[in-house]
């Protein structure tokens, strides 16, 4: 069972909807007791960091997650998601992440392009993934952020795109991976990178 963190700042339904189309059973859960006994979890998320980062302490989802890492459970963030991972963002300077992995998420720089950054665009896949494979060469992808990830250590990243410059936007350690993308927006490419994490 793959259990999709309910927090109250996801894209939820997309996902589930993506994993019912791979037939992978999931439930849509804000329980400490379904996360922490799933075989795989997601952590989902659209909107501001401070607000979400709020929710998930409100409710001691914030500790659920870091157990769920720390025992070695599958654990995929999806764009806001993969932003709670690290330390800080620049879209909320006072509020801590959950620092599992080393860095802070900042802003796009204005290169003259559109900010969000809206719409499709290839990967450059930069490491063995295990989620990432079986996508084929610079395969595209669906993104909608107007922030990106500065890891500390990019042994970590798996995946950049170009927008403008270089934007790390995957990441993958031990048994935590995250995604700046949506893989369930992203078509038969998310569909199969999902399907990698359901293999897991």
């Amino acid at each position: 069972m793959i259990a999709i963190i309910d927090y109250g700042a996801g894209n939820l339904h997309s996902v589930k909807n993506a994993l019912d189309f791979l037939d992978a059973p999931s439930i849509v859960t804000g329980s400490a007791e379904e996360i922490l006994s799933a075989d795989k979890v997601i952590l989902p998320g659209v909107g501001a960091f401070g607000n979400a980062m709020q929710c998930l302490r409100k409710n001691g989802l914030d500790k659920v997650v870091l157990k769920t890492a720390d025992k070695g459970t599958p654990l995929l963030g999806i764009c806001l998601g993969l932003h709670l991972m690290f330390e800080g963002s620049e879209e909320s300077p006072d509020v801590k992440g959950l620092g599992l992995f080393k860095g802070k998420i900042v802003k796009i720089p204005d290169c003259g392009l559109k900010i969000p950054h809206m719409g499709w665009n290839n990967l450059e896949i930069t490491k063995d993934s295990r989620i990432l494979k079986n996508i084929g060469n610079n395969p595209f992808v669906y993104f909608v952020h107007s922030y990106y990830l500065k890891a500390e250590d990019e042994s970590i990243v798996s995946a950049y795109t170009d927008y403008g410059e270089k934007l790390a936007v995957a990441v993958e350690d031990k048994n935590v991976f995250a995604t700046q993308f949506h893989p369930e927006k992203s078509g038969d490419t998310g569909m199969q990178i999902l399907k990698n994490f359901t293999e897991l």
